[in-house]
Order: C-alpha cells, then sequence, then structure tokens
C-alpha cells in the first residue's frame, strides 16, 4: 500500500458535509489492544455519499492508509476522516481493511498475517450495529493463533497467523474480526480492536505431526526431500527441523526433549 496522508481532507467547502453543518467532529479514532510483536495496517475506503450522483476515479480517490511502516513506526490510535470531498464529489467513509500482522522471529520474513474488517453504514439494523458505551467507546473482539509448519529440505519453522471472530468473553463467532457501525455513530467516539493471542499453537493441517506430552514431534515421510512428509500411519519415525532462530530441534516448541 502506498503512504498516505493520515488526516483526510474534511471537505468543507463548497459542498458542507453533515458533521461540518452541525458541528459534530468529522473524525474518529480507530485504536487495538494487540499481543506483544502484533500491529495493524488499516487502509480506509471512501464511496460517493448518500443521493449523490457524482463519482471520483480511483486515482482520485485513493485510500488513505495507517500504519503502512508497521515495523518501524507503529502507532495504535488513527484518526480517521468521516467524510471527505474529491473532485467537488462529497464522499463519506465506506469500510476499514485491516491487516492483522505479527513477528515471531528476526528475519523479515518471519511473520504471519490474517485480516479483520469494519464497515460503515447508512443504516443498519439494531442487531448489526456496533454499540458504545457512555464514554464513546465500542470494542470488536478476536482471537489469533499461531500455525506452524516446516518449509524446505531443512524443514525450517514457519507460521501461518489465524485470527478469528470472538465475543468479549472470547466465545468463537464466525468468519474474521469484524463490527459494523452508522455514519451518525462515529463523530468524535473511539472504536478499538482487541485481539488476544491463543494460548497454545496447532500444526498447519493435519497427520504431519504427532502430539507427545512435551510438545509436537515432525514426522519423517519419506525424507526430507518430501516437503508435505504426512504419517501415513507411522508415528515413530521423525524427523530434526529448525527453528527460526537457527536451531536444530527435534521437539516443537521446546527444542529438545
Amino acid at each position: 500500500m502506498k503512504r498516505m496522508l493520515h488526516t483526510a481532507s474534511l471537505g468543507c467547502g463548497l459542498a458542507l458535509t453533515a458533521g461540518c453543518a452541525t458541528g459534530q467532529p468529522n473524525t474518529f479514532t480507530f485504536t487495538a489492544d494487540l499481543p506483544p510483536d502484533f500491529a495493524y495496517v488499516a487502509a480506509v475506503y471512501y464511496v460517493p455519499a448518500k443521493g449523490e450522483t457524482c463519482s471520483v476515479e480511483s486515482r482520485d480517490n485513493k485510500a488513505p492508509v495507517f500504519n503502512d511502516k508497521w515495523r518501524t513506526e507503529y502507532k495504535p490510535d488513527a484518526e480517521i476522516a468521516i467524510r471527505r470531498t474529491r473532485n467537488g464529489c462529497p464522499l463519506v467513509i465506506r469500510r476499514i481493511k485491516l491487516e492483522i500482522n505479527a513477528t515471531y522471529g528476526k528475519t523479515r520474513r518471519d511473520f504471519g498475517g490474517d485480516t479483520a474488517v469494519v464497515a460503515i453504514r447508512d443504516e443498519l439494523e439494531e442487531q448489526y450495529k456496533g454499540t458504545f458505551s457512555e464514554a464513546g467507546e465500542s470494542t470488536f473482539y478476536g482471537q489469533c493463533q499461531w500455525l506452524f509448519r516446516t518449509m524446505g529440505v531443512t524443514r525450517r519453522i514457519v507460521k501461518i497467523l489465524d485470527c478469528k471472530k470472538t465475543d468479549a468473553l472470547g466465545e468463537p463467532g464466525r468468519g474474521r474480526p469484524f463490527s459494523a457501525y452508522t455514519l451518525d455513530q462515529l463523530p468524535g467516539k473511539t472504536v478499538k480492536m482487541a485481539i488476544k493471542l491463543a494460548d497454545e499453537e496447532r500444526p498447519g493441517w493435519g497427520d504431519t505431526w504427532v502430539k507427545v506430552p512435551n510438545g509436537w514431534k515432525r514426522c519423517m515421510g519419506k525424507g526430507f526431500e518430501d516437503q508435505r512428509a504426512y504419517c501415513n500411519g507411522d508415528y515413530t519415525d521423525f524427523s530434526t527441523f529448525k527453528m527460526p532462530d537457527g536451531r536444530t530441534c527435534t521437539i516443537y516448541p521446546g527444542c529438545t526433549e
């Protein structure tokens, strides 16, 4: 994503926005409560306001991006414009596309990511609308889990990040972390994404690792050239593998038995 200015045009020129006309703030805050070594990237998309017949080409309506340099310049709070004007066309926020990124090693390849979405509409049925506290904060929840696998002839550990929607108590829901709001809910408010990390990791797919009392062992398969190396009923012949830090190990995650 190209880096864009973090404060979008408020569009209070010839075409007055509802926020400007009523004196309400034209921004809200998006923030996140994430585990260590996690960061989010947010791309904010706008469409013509309801009732408008104008249109704007994509090149003139590029999505502002927050935390595109998440490895080095991460900031949890983003001030997001609700309405803006491009080429004389009044626009309103439509969705926030979120990347949830997390690192697990020292090199740039040692990271995993998944997605989340915040949707904004003119109207929503009450059951689909996010709710705000008296302090003006709304929180939606999710849980991410590391899925581990091996890659290459050295069977180097790599990880996949898998994130799911949950309720406030951690009970799983359907799909990725998600919430939705109406335009009139947002002025001056704060929307927070709260993500927890699952206590345990699990294999990326079945019949490749064997659970033992103190971790997981990697099935040998047909040999180190066998990239998938399914167990296929052989639960006694195991291979070594390499951790992201270069150690050669026999059991995951503890390395040595």
